[in-house]
């Protein structure tokens, strides 16, 4: 299989949808693939969402209001292949839901612009995938079997199973301010949703200082109590510190059914890997494709729990044992920080591409930034501070002229004058060097 690092300096367009967790996972993997120093544009699902959501206030028909929602992801879906064609990516990468019509994917087909699609839902409960799967290029999923089999039943044939994971950078140890504690630790806690498996599985922690965190838990009496913020999202920044805060983080899987009220599912969740790079510890309920990810042998990385009796035991044993508790997560935190990052899951999504299809990428005629501006009569110092430039934008020293601009056009804060320089450059060869464009 190819390595990434013998890849060039790709552009590559990520899609965002709306809103929803996979907006989160689409944000680290554009980080992840900026910090591999590709060249990287954000279609910004969330800029829509009011005017999306604003359509429910119109009081209109049922039928009618579903008529409006398809036309503003319609519109959304061509503003990417807007996006697309002004970028000239050398891949689209979309996260679930994001807004890519099949009309649209077809146009970018025809373009000859790879497409992929990180699943990162359960395929049991989000059937959607049924509908447009076969017209990405590559479909990464967070599940095995038997998805992978029914993704190749319906005609998709570059599927990929791609687990999550944490972003470095972002899920790490912090140090907490003695106020920070206060507001955000807890000998217990828990972040997430209020499925109802969760539901009817915290009641039997009530009393044992247990804090919840986030949405969907309204109208449970007995859980009122443990509710932090009144159920409000907690932002991801927050997050972190509620991790690193906490003695015990519970991180029981999601299920609508109560039946188990801990599932026997297969996916890992990213909670388990943003935990574990956060040197926090944790108690998952175990999950197929968990062994395979993390060595859960002699407590060695992560303790889990199959039942919530054993869950309980648990929370007893290890809340007198700190020294334990760090030991163990720190030992998970180094299997993230070496397998399990969003870097690791963009190389090999890379990887993948590059060996399904050969000859990708397309090579790119644009001139190297280095002979572009060599040829620019810079001052010699301007010339001598590129190189520290390229390395702070994570770029490689052969990056095109046009990949640095655009890396240069996302920066926030004030232009250097190497900067400065740069983007008058290319406004200049807009102008006169192109054709039709030359002063007569």
């Amino acid at each position: 299989m190819p390595n990434s690092d013998s890849l060039p300096s790709l552009r590559i367009l990520v899609v965002l949808p709306m809103y929803g967790g996979s907006l989160t996972v689409g944000r680290y993997c554009a980080q992840a693939l900026q910090d591999m120093g590709h060249s990287v544009e954000t279609f910004e699902g969330p800029a829509f969402y009011s005017a999306y959501e604003s359509l429910k206030e119109l009081r209109v028909t049922p039928d009618r209001l579903d008529m409006l929602e398809n036309s503003m992801l319609q519109v959304m879906s061509q503003a990417v292949l807007a996006k697309a064609e002004s970028f000239s990516p050398d891949l689209v990468l979309a996260v679930a839901q994001a807004p890519l019509s099949i009309q649209v994917l077809k146009k970018l087909s025809a373009l000859s612009i790879p497409t992929a699609m990180w699943f990162v839902e359960d395929f049991q409960l989000f059937t959607y995938w049924r509908s447009f799967a076969q017209h990405y290029d590559i479909f990464a999923v967070i599940q095995k079997e038997p998805f992978l089999d029914q993704l190749a039943a319906i005609g998709v044939a570059n599927a990929m199973y791609l687990p999550l994971a944490a972003q470095p950078g972002f899920h790490k140890p912090l140090d907490l301010t003695a106020q920070d504690r206060k507001d955000f630790g807890a000998p217990l806690s828990f972040l997430g949703a209020g499925y109802p498996n969760r539901r009817l599985a915290f009641r039997r922690l009530l009393g044992s200082g247990l804090k919840i965190w986030g949405s969907d838990w309204d109208g449970d009496a007995l859980l009122e109590p443990c509710l932090q913020r009144d159920g409000a999202r907690i932002e991801p920044e927050d997050a972190v510190k509620i991790f690193n805060a906490t003695d015990i983080n519970l991180n029981l899987h999601s299920s609508v059914q109560v039946d188990q009220l801990v599932s026997p599912g297969d996916f890992v969740n990213p909670r388990t890997f943003e935990l574990a790079a956060c040197g926090a510890f944790q108690l998952v309920d175990r999950r197929g494709l968990l062994p395979e990810l993390f060595e859960l042998d002699n407590e060695h990385e992560l303790i889990t729990f199959q039942s919530l009796e054993e869950m309980i035991v648990l929370i007893k044993h290890f809340q007198s044992r700190p020294e334990q508790r760090r030991a163990i997560a720190q030992r998970a935190r180094q299997r993230v920080l070496a397998e399990h990052t969003y870097s690791h899951r963009m190389e090999t999504l890379l990887q993948f591409i590059a060996e399904k299809f050969q000859g990708w990428p397309q090579p790119r005629t644009s001139p190297q930034a280095m002979d572009v501006l060599a040829q620019a009569d810079l001052a010699p110092d301007l010339l001598e501070s590129l190189t520290n430039l390229l390395q702070s934008l994570n770029l490689p020293p052969d990056v095109s002229f046009q990949d640095l601009v655009w890396a240069l056009r996302q920066r926030q804060g004030e232009l250097s004058p190497l900067e400065t320089a740069i983007l008058f450059l290319d406004e200049w060869k807009k102008q006169y060097s192109e054709p039709n464009n030359a002063p007569a």
